[in-house]
């Protein structure tokens, strides 16, 4: 059951990945956009607002796929001198704090969700975006990273390893 959980949460990620991909692939565009429109002195208006939402969407996304790739940052001076239990149990720890830590932050970050919707919250600007859209998507991010941190945890603690892919798809864990 964890086995089909991780594997799961890996085309999650794959999927999360993916938008992230295109949201950068939209700013660039938009960016382009709004550089030829001024040369015939336009503008979409909503450039520094929708490219801030994508840039906050695409962080947020892209965290649970840089994750299970061993890609955000780490400081190995003191697990590289350990064990390799050592090391799991380390892991296991930090990965379970981090579980903890983006646990709450999402649910409070949900609340104001919640208020941004009950109370029709729009931004300040020419698209008076309503806030909970942005927000929301946010928070997405945020479920799937958390999704991702107990995909984590579970396999350190059960398999004793991160679980780990190579080529794409997952290694046997032992």
């Amino acid at each position: 059951m964890v086995r089909l959980y991780i594997h799961l949460v890996k085309r999650i990620n794959q999927g999360a990945g993916a938008i992230a991909g295109a949201l950068m692939i939209y700013m660039a565009g938009h960016i382009l956009l709004e550089i030829v429109m001024r040369f015939f002195n336009s503008s979409t208006f909503v450039l520094n607002e929708f490219v801030g939402y994508a840039v906050a969407t695409m962080t947020f996304f892209g965290l649970g796929y840089t994750l299970e790739r061993a890609g955000l940052i780490r400081v190995d001076m003191l697990t590289g001198r350990l064990s390799e239990g050592a090391n799991v149990l380390i892991d296991l720890l930090v990965s379970s704090a981090c579980l903890l830590l983006f646990g709450w932050l999402s649910w409070f970050w949900g609340q104001n969700v919640v208020r941004s919707f009950s109370r029709n919250i729009h931004s300040d600007s020419l698209a008076n975006t309503p806030l909970w859209i942005p927000e929301g998507l946010v928070l997405t991010g945020l479920v799937i990273f958390c999704l991702s941190l107990l995909a984590r945890v579970l396999s350190l603690a059960l398999y004793r390893q991160p679980p780990c892919y190579l080529d794409g798809e997952p290694q046997e864990l032992h």
